[in-house]
């Protein structure tokens, strides 16, 4: 591993992301997995998804 990469490494360790960054990047994850499988699925598709599922947790 590159000196470079490890010194991410090391600092992406120390940061704190908000409720708000964290749903973002839920959301990302999921859009691009299900979009692999499925390039029909869109991002308003995840969005509406993770809205029914908040409403139901």
């Amino acid at each position: 591993m590159s000196d470079k990469l490890q010194k991410l490494i090391d600092a992406s360790r120390g940061v704190l992301m908000s409720e708000a960054e964290k749903e973002a990047q839920r959301r990302s994850f999921a859009y691009g997995n299900a979009h692999i499988e499925n390039v029909r699925v869109t991002r308003q598709m995840v969005d509406e998804a993770a809205e029914k599922l908040r409403k139901v947790g």
